[in-house]
């Protein structure tokens, strides 16, 4: 059986440790919880956390979010799909957006609603996912900000999402400016600056982060404790917040290398023969888990001398070498995860979910 589980001390320690830091930066902050897919027996881990803001790209997760715990802020982080606005406005208090027809609707449904609903205009800062070009902000602001219904209480930026581009200080200054531009503009003052995610945290550490960036959403960092400058594991902090284990359904002594003619796998990749390896053979275990569940790619075996070999829809080949720690049928494998792996396996309802104290 295979299973995922979640360490509550580690998950509890690293929220601790980013809670220090960004209350000393006096920074607000609310936790990423896409990765959990909306499961409830983690969702109820991290909102026991003492957290005051939830963010998700999901509008089924926010509802669960709503219903475990009424009083935290919920805050969906994509721009609004037109067939979802009423539950966006039932169910998140905060929204990312950059279309103004979308957030026209958004108006409507509030009003017709009886709410208030806040949202956070998201610039292109150059990785070219979501954002209002920086030409346009004044004109795009000035058509908002009168909306019935709507508050706008932060301008934001995503970094490193689609094409790598990492956050500098010169583009978070350019972010707080565009705020200093519209309260000066408009007479007003806009809360939040949010520039900051899991990628932009080290910047506080070097002293890099403007003093206008006050908000952060942190989703990689909490679960995985990664810097992603340096792809280390932030100092006092716990890289193994989740495990993932599973159990070995086959083991054999094979060869190394496959034998017949050669052609694409169902996967569709090709495989050269290595001719130093004939004649060669190792111990092979076959895992009760594939591709259905996780990329091989994001699985990052905790014993040495074992290497991933591939998988087909649900089954995972491992290398054990000379198997010198005795696996056997039945025995279970252990795994770290990279946060895209672990997005996935999330994902699957065939993998058992557990949390472990």
């Amino acid at each position: 059986m295979a299973v995922l589980k979640l360490y509550r001390e580690r998950l509890q320690h690293n929220y601790n440790h980013l809670n220090r830091v960004f209350q000393e930066k006096g920074i607000d902050w609310g936790i990423v919880t896409k990765l959990l897919c909306g499961e409830e027996t983690f969702l109820k881990e991290v909102l026991s956390l003492g957290v005051k803001e939830v963010h998700d790209s999901r509008v089924t997760n926010l509802k669960a979010i709503k219903n475990m715990a009424p009083d935290v802020q919920t805050v969906y982080i994509k721009p609004a799909p037109k067939k979802s606005i009423p539950e966006i406005i039932q169910y998140a208090d905060v929204s990312f957006e950059t279309e103004l027809d979308m957030i026209r609707l958004l108006s409507e449904e509030a009003v017709r609603q009886n709410r208030l609903h806040k949202i956070i205009i998201m610039i292109e800062m150059g990785d070219l996912r979501e954002g209002v070009m920086g030409d346009d902000l004044v004109d795009f602001y000035e058509q908002v900000f009168q909306l019935p219904g709507i508050s706008v209480i932060g301008l934001g930026a995503n970094f490193n999402c689609l094409h790598g581009v990492m956050p500098t200080q010169d583009k978070l200054i350019q972010l707080s400016l565009y705020k200093q531009i519209i309260d000066a503009k408009f007479n007003i003052e806009i809360p939040w600056v949010s520039g900051g995610t899991s990628v932009t945290i080290p910047l506080l550490f070097t002293h890099q982060m403007p003093k206008g960036i006050n908000h952060f959403r942190i989703g990689e960092a909490l679960f995985f404790g990664l810097n992603l400058f340096t792809n280390e594991t932030f100092e006092g902090m716990h890289a193994n917040v989740f495990e993932f284990t599973a159990e070995i359904i086959e083991l054999n002594q094979k060869p190394m290398i496959p034998t017949g003619v050669l052609a694409e796998n169902p996967s569709g990749e090709s495989f050269e023969i290595d001719e130093s390896l004939y004649g060669k053979t190792s111990y092979r275990a076959i895992l009760d888990v594939g591709l259905l569940d996780i990329n091989p790619k994001y699985l990052l075996p905790q014993q040495e001398g074992l290497t991933v070999i591939g998988a087909s829809s649900d089954m995972l080949v491992v290398e054990l070498g000379e198997n010198e720690l005795n696996y056997k049928v039945g025995d279970v494998l252990h795994f770290d995860l990279k946060y895209m792996g672990a997005l996935s396996i999330m994902n699957s309802r065939y993998i058992a979910k557990e949390v472990v104290a």
